[in-house]
């Protein structure tokens, strides 16, 4: 297939994708409710936590005013932290990379309580608690 070809091909698929996939028109940062909220070009309005994103996750109100949205309406760049966003990865539920996803998951796993996670590092401490590590020479 000829370059000319391929590129002709992949134009049609971006021009189909932004006629029936999520475009956004407009975004903000609502200081009231803490969150980004995102219009559609449906109309539908979406909204999340910036500190759920990454890039965003230690941002200040003042930081997340001025937000861009690409040409194509499925970027979101947030200039004064140099941050970008592909909105149709936050729609999946996507928000950052595979490796900050998993430390963030297994942060909130490390700090969840229960009754027997409680019995578990009681009955561990009557042990001596956990075992030092070995250290290898």
């Amino acid at each position: 297939m000829a370059a000319d070809d391929k590129f002709a091909g992949a134009v049609k698929r971006a021009q189909r994708r932004l006629q029936v996939g999520p475009v956004a028109v407009a975004a903000r940062y609502d200081r009231r409710s803490k969150r980004i909220v995102v219009r559609l070009k449906s109309g539908l309005d979406i909204a999340f936590a910036p500190r759920d994103t990454q890039g965003l996750e230690n941002a200040k109100p003042d930081e997340l005013d001025a937000i861009e949205i690409s040409p194509s309406g499925l970027g979101l760049h947030f200039p004064k932290l140099d941050a970008d966003l592909y909105l149709p990865a936050l729609l999946d539920g996507v928000m950052g990379s595979a490796a900050w996803m998993a430390a963030r998951l297994g942060a909130r796993g490390g700090s969840a309580t229960s009754p027997a996670k409680a019995e578990a590092a009681r009955s561990n401490g009557r042990l001596g608690g956990r075992p030092r590590k070995a250290h290898i020479s």
